[in-house]
């Protein structure tokens, strides 16, 4: 979808009229949750402002880049599991999710900020062939399942969605609008962070939700998301598939497993035999359960020693374990679970040496030649539940963008309230001082 005159330059979102993205049919009248609204108005939250490229449906990608662009997805999500696996416990995360919303956002760094991001997100590819190979990857996986069954009964669900959310009146550039639609199928949606924070909230949180079949809810909040807030990038992915031979649940019984602190505890194992793929390695023992169609499986890994196993776990041990895999008979059991997890990506990303992007160094130019943008967060959430039938998964990630001045530590001053204090609340236009209070005793009562 175009808009009819070429724009050279950066374009204003006060400035031209909108339009839908195309992916949602709204009925007349009010949209629901989550979806576009068709309309000419840029000062209309929800309305959709494209570029002059509309997304490639058959992007011709070297078989070289697809690889690279494998191999560094997978070094970048092991380098995060490392700062993601501490403390004990769960953990469930998207890698996918989040290098997508970082590459968009990528898009729009220059300089030592973006030698720096794709340093950290083992992005090998320069800007003009690393986003065709998102674009390639994400539309080969939604083309995965075709007549295939999912875990709930319905067919097989695997989808990939972007959108970017950007402050009304404010000026981005075109080519970074070309590169968002082109390669992730991505307009800006019209909101209005500086006077309607909450809305903005409520908007990206709707869509985030629809997408991911609402197991992904309240994905941002406020803060980080502030007035100072100027653009969010946002990647929905969303699985659902089932086994290609299930579990018999009348085999499922209660089983003893043994938590990463030593607690022993009872779970519903499940309990089947299968002709799958195999491995054993070195400290390892690994299985795969193919999921139906047989395009996607789950590799279950069993090191003997977790904390020496993940203080190996790279790339090559990764690909040690999956190379290894031959066909075997397995006899096969496994807890049944379900949890969800959530992350603020901004450590662990500095750590993995993008720093610069969430101070005030950050170059982001490319996204707007306003100035003065770095990332203030990086968001993410997942859930994960594997049963009998197969599995059903949900990530969605938020990157984002503002111009907020951070605080020079050298001004902070200590104000502990730790004893009995007043409040008052007042109307700074008229001063008028509208409650006034006393806290004596916070505890609950």
């Amino acid at each position: 979808m175009r808009f009819l005159r070429v724009l050279p330059f950066a374009l204003s979102l006060a400035a031209f009229g909108c339009a839908s993205t195309g992916t949602e049919n709204p009925e007349p009248g009010q949209p629901g949750p989550g979806e576009d609204i068709a309309c000419n108005d840029p000062g209309v939250a929800g309305c959709v402002v494209v570029g002059e490229a509309s997304r490639n449906l058959s992007p011709q990608i070297p078989a070289a880049d697809r690889d690279a662009l494998a191999q560094g997805n997978t070094e970048f999500s092991l380098a995060l599991y490392r700062h993601l696996s501490e403390p004990a416990g769960n953990l469930f995360y998207s890698p996918h999710s989040i290098s997508s919303a970082l590459a968009m956002t990528w898009a729009g760094a220059r300089g030592q900020t973006e030698q720096d991001m794709a340093s950290a997100l083992h992005f090998t590819l320069p800007q003009g062939r690393l986003h065709p190979a998102f674009n390639a990857l994400d539309l080969e996986l939604t083309s995965r399942g075709q007549g295939a069954q999912a875990a709930d009964g319905q067919p097989f669900r695997l989808t990939v969605a972007n959108a970017v959310w950007g402050q009304i009146n404010y000026s981005f550039e075109a080519p970074f609008l070309d590169v968002l639609g082109e390669s992730y199928g991505a307009g800006i949606h019209v909101v209005d962070f500086v006077n309607k924070t909450q809305e903005a909230v409520g908007l990206i949180n709707a869509w985030v939700e629809k997408r991911t079949e609402e197991r992904i809810r309240d994905l941002v909040a406020s803060p980080p998301i502030t007035k100072h807030t100027r653009m969010v990038l946002t990647n929905a992915v969303y699985f659902n598939a089932a086994w290609q031979t299930q579990f018999d649940d009348e085999n499922t019984q209660p089983g003893s497993f043994t938590t990463q602190t030593g607690q022993s505890v009872q779970v519903p194992m499940m309990n089947g035999t299968f002709e799958t793929t195999y491995s054993e390695g070195p400290g390892f023992k690994a299985a795969s359960l193919p999921y139906d169609g047989g395009e996607l499986d789950m590799v279950l890994v069993l090191p003997d020693d977790l904390a020496a196993f993940e203080q190996g776990l790279d790339a090559a041990r990764l690909d040690q374990v999956f190379s290894g895999l031959s066909q075997r008979l397995v006899e096969t059991k496994m807890p049944k679970f379900e949890f969800e997890a959530k992350f603020s990506l901004k450590d662990a990303l500095s750590k993995l040496g993008m720093a610069i992007a969430f101070t005030e160094e950050a170059d982001l130019s490319g996204i707007s030649a306003a100035g003065d943008l770095y990332i203030m967060d990086v968001v993410h959430k997942a859930f994960v539940n594997v049963g009998e039938t197969g599995t059903e998964a949900a990530a969605a990630t938020a990157v984002i963008v503002g111009n907020e001045s951070a605080p020079d530590p050298s001004q902070m001053v200590q104000f502990h309230l730790d004893r009995p204090f007043l409040f008052f609340i007042r109307d700074l236009q008229t001063r008028a001082v509208l409650f006034v209070g006393r806290v004596g005793d916070p505890s609950p009562s």
